[in-house]
């Protein structure tokens, strides 16, 4: 009796470790790493190091915290009570707080000059100098001609509608706010998440890999965007290309994706005012 009682307290005893408990629910589900792998394109190697519990050997906190969500929806678990798991072994004892020390101020792209304002600024300053340089020489040259001035006056005149033609065909060239915005991966497992408005209202959340699409919906109102690498997406706009979020890994969040607010920007750089991005662990992660 015993032996039996013994026994039946080893059988029931359950792994409290995060990765020890996602090992057990794979190897209850028949899974195996590459079939988790598969399932989550997660690199094996990662899969195992999470289940040793070895997240240090991991790129960052944020790759321990997605994959492990990830691992965890694949095979069943509460992929919120691995997560905070994880967060405590590594002790982060509250993510805001993490985010709150981490986030990094973007310039708001809509306060810049436009391209074509900042070309008509200089011709017109170019056009001005021209103007003071020519008024001095007939000032203070008693035979100056009156012809010479209104020579220097049209010239003023056709540089300044010179300038007003450009600047209005740069803001032609400038595409129309319009179709579908089209998010690509360009490089294997690159996890994202896009929402429309508040985090909480999740319209997508992947490890997406290198070649592999997302359309935002057209029924979203405030589509916005969290990742680690907003780098290494190509992003399309009714079909016509337009610049990456960032030139370097970083995590941000709330990054507006509305086609309104991406063509907005001029060249590289975060769209809309408010965005927040949490720096600090390279990589596409979650909170």
């Amino acid at each position: 009796m015993g032996d039996d009682e013994a026994g039946f307290e080893i059988d029931s005893s359950e792994p409290t470790a995060p990765g020890e408990r996602l090992r057990a629910a794979r190897e209850a589900k028949g899974m195996s790493v590459e079939d988790v792998s598969n399932a989550t394109r997660i690199p094996k190697r990662h899969l195992e190091t999470i289940e040793d519990g070895d997240f240090a050997v991991l790129p960052g906190r944020t790759y321990a915290i997605g994959f492990s969500r990830s691992y965890a929806r694949a095979v069943g678990l509460n992929d919120d009570e691995i997560v905070n798991e994880v967060r405590e072994q590594l002790g982060i004892e509250d993510p805001s707080e993490r985010l709150r020390d981490g986030t990094m101020q973007t310039e708001d792209p809509t306060r810049l000059p436009s391209r074509g304002l900042v070309f008509a600024s200089i011709i017109a300053a170019l056009v001005l100098l021209a103007g003071l340089f020519a008024f001095s020489r007939t000032f203070f040259d008693p035979g100056g001609e009156p012809d010479s001035l209104l020579a220097a006056e049209e010239e003023r005149s056709l540089a300044e509608k010179q300038a007003q033609a450009a600047a209005t065909q740069s803001a032609s060239e400038r595409p129309v706010a319009g179709g579908p915005v089209v998010f690509t991966s360009t490089e294997e497992g690159m996890w994202v998440r896009f929402y429309d408005g508040d985090e909480s209202n999740v319209l997508m959340e992947s490890l997406m890999g290198e070649g592999e699409s997302y359309t935002i919906p057209d029924t979203a109102s405030d589509p916005q965007m969290r990742t680690g690498r907003p780098d290494a997406f190509s992003i399309t706009v009714g079909g016509q290309s337009v610049p990456p979020l960032a030139q370097n890994d970083a995590v941000v969040s709330d990054v507006e994706v509305s086609a309104e607010a991406l063509l907005a920007r001029d060249g590289v750089g975060l769209p809309g005012a408010g965005s927040d991005s949490a720096s600090g662990d390279a990589g596409g992660g979650a909170r």
